[in-house]
């Protein structure tokens, strides 16, 4: 009898980039709906901030009737909202475009998802009140350094519409899975943009500021806008809403099996609405299954599918999956080719040789 010690195996992040860090989750080894802290994606565009957080403040300002600096405690003494996120960088599955594009070469672990628990944005602006000129709120965190095409020092900072900031789940979060948000995602105050991709979602809040024109902050006006020319920067458009979308956790692509009974399992995402459908496809895309979905679905929250597979014949397979969301949304089968590889849904694919 073979008895062979296994010592317990856990996954670790992928790293891309050091200086800044950039690193991925090990999407395809997690299981459930929450990623711990230590294996949740890191995407920075600079080194991290130099602050002291115990005094740190937070001030509205702009155009607003009472600006005001709120402390740590008086934003942890208002009423809180505690809220379940997938979080996705718009570049997730940028290495995946053809043809190639620039930029940080994400696979498929540029997203996490986990309980986010903080003031409601729009508590905090009550107490200050709105002009009526008001029409973006920029976020300026304190991250800062030099761009890749520019020279000179810049914050990163995004701004967002009015319509969006007031929605009552656009939030200040303070705590991340019922700890406060690790400093390399955020701590003190992260704003957390629901539905969004993360760029929005922005780290180390340093100040808030109402204006009434669109913010042209190279964050905003240059990165994370959709160029679908090559040559020109003909019918770009801003990054928001994600994407439906869908990864296959199990099997691995090129990943060698045997014969045998098999549960295909991922995940499948949407900024509007919620999951309705997930089809998977054992043979390139010519038919297709339905999936194994959660009897609820939560908004801005994946939801884990599976297909149990009888893998009876041996031979190579080419699985894919689709989702579908309540807005109508199909992943499509060939991604939005853009410039700078943004928002990549096309259909999961994955390749797989039973022996």
């Amino acid at each position: 009898m073979n008895d062979f010690y296994q010592p317990r195996i856990k996954p670790y992040l992928n790293t891309k980039s050091l200086m800044p860090e950039n690193q991925e989750t090990p999407i395809q080894f997690l299981d459930g709906e929450i990623v711990d802290a230590p294996l949740f994606y890191r995407r920075n565009h600079f080194s991290y901030p130099p602050f002291t957080s115990s005094f740190y403040f937070l001030p509205i300002e702009g155009l607003v009737y009472t600006p005001k600096t709120f402390s740590l405690q008086e934003i942890y003494s208002m009423p809180s909202k505690t809220i379940k996120v997938v979080l996705e960088c718009s570049g997730d599955k940028r290495e995946l475009f053809q043809p190639k594009v620039f930029g940080e070469q994400w696979e498929k672990g540029a997203i996490s998802q986990g309980i986010w628990k903080g003031v409601s944005l729009r508590t905090l602006l009550k107490s200050t009140g709105l002009l009526p000129t008001a029409k973006e709120i920029v976020f300026e965190g304190y991250d800062f350094g030099e761009r890749p095409d520019s020279n000179q020092i810049f914050r990163f900072a995004r701004s967002l519409p009015i319509e969006k900031a007031l929605d009552p789940d656009t939030i200040i979060a303070y705590e991340y899975n019922d700890h406060p948000i690790p400093f390399k995602h955020g701590f003190p105050l992260r704003l957390i943009v629901p539905g969004w991709y993360a760029m929005a979602s922005v780290k180390w809040i340093k100040k808030i500021t109402v204006i009434d024109k669109e913010f042209n902050g190279p964050f905003q006006a240059v990165d994370y806008v959709y160029y679908p020319n090559k040559e020109n920067d003909h019918g770009k458009f801003p990054v928001s809403t994600i994407h439906v979308n869908s990864t296959i956790q199990y099997p691995l692509n090129r990943q060698l099996l045997h014969t045998g009974l098999y549960q295909i399992k991922g995940i499948a995402w949407t900024g509007k609405g919620i999951i309705t459908k997930v089809e998977l496809s054992l043979d390139g895309g010519q038919t297709w299954n339905i999936c194994q979905l959660p009897t609820k679905s939560e908004k801005y929250s994946w939801v884990p599918w599976y297909f149990k597979w009888k893998a009876l014949k041996k031979g190579e397979y080419t699985i894919k999956s689709k989702a579908t969301d309540s807005e109508g949304n199909v992943q499509l089968s060939e991604p939005f080719w853009n410039r700078k590889g943004y928002g990549y849904n096309a259909i999961d694919t994955i390749e797989v040789n039973v022996e």
